[in-house]
């Protein structure tokens, strides 16, 4: 059988990491003048990159040498596409798994959003947090507190205001979950436009879901299955 994983923050906690809308979550937490909403768009990084990027740098740098748990070695031989930006997945080992927010371990060059673009590693060692502002304008290759384009570089994440291009794999997701047999949700709230982009899919083509939360959203489709566990309870039952 062909199931296809779809995971959300959820899959992370364990391993340490907030989840996104939970009390110390990321976006529920802002930086001290913009909420989070404000805080990780596009906009932000084109007239603020350097709150922008102390934000992103203090949400990356905490977590950054965290490990995979069990549930992401057990994915690690699955079809995944996961919204988590921590790259734990690729730690575990799942080498065709697809980051379709990106992953906070790389950036790119700053350009159109559509343009090929290639990802590459962020050196976030070399930051110099007793400068913090100047050593990630100078990490990120932007002059006088301006992105250029083509120029300076970003981070390999989309924001709240940019789209799904072929930089995050988009055409290749949709394909992966039109060809899924089931399609199994693992901690997603479903708040996203990926998640959404999926239920579609799954009932436009009659295909069946499971839901792995403790708390799940409960969503319309005519073959939908609760599991209400953590994705670490669901695992173990698997075995």
């Amino acid at each position: 059988m062909n199931t296809l994983y779809i995971t959300g923050s959820g899959v992370s906690a364990a391993s340490g990491i907030p989840t996104f809308r939970g009390k110390d979550g990321f976006w529920t937490i802002g930086s001290k003048n913009y909420t989070p909403m404000e805080m990780a768009t596009r906009a932000m990084y084109e007239n603020n990159p350097s709150e922008f990027l102390a934000w992103y740098y203090h949400r990356f740098a905490t977590y950054r040498n965290h490990g995979p748990n069990e549930v992401h070695h057990w994915l690690s031989d699955k079809n995944l596409i996961t919204q988590n930006i921590d790259g734990l997945d690729g730690k575990a080992g799942n080498k065709d798994y697809i980051a379709i927010h990106g992953r906070l371990d790389q950036m790119t060059v700053f350009h159109h959003q559509g343009d090929n673009v290639t990802p590459q590693a962020t050196l976030w060692n070399n930051v110099d947090e007793s400068n913090l502002h100047r050593s990630l304008l100078a990490l990120f290759n932007i002059e006088n507190h301006q992105p250029k384009l083509n120029h300076s570089l970003k981070p390999f994440v989309l924001l709240f205001d940019e789209y799904y291009t072929e930089l995050y794999r988009i055409t290749e997701a949709q394909s992966r979950m039109i060809a899924a047999d089931k399609m199994v949700f693992m901690g997603t709230s479903f708040s996203v436009n990926i998640t959404q982009m999926a239920l579609e899919i799954a009932r436009s083509y009659s295909i069946p879901i499971e839901i792995v939360d403790p708390d799940p959203a409960h969503v319309l489709h005519s073959n939908v299955s609760y599991k209400k566990m953590t994705a670490l309870e669901y695992i173990q039952q698997k075995g």
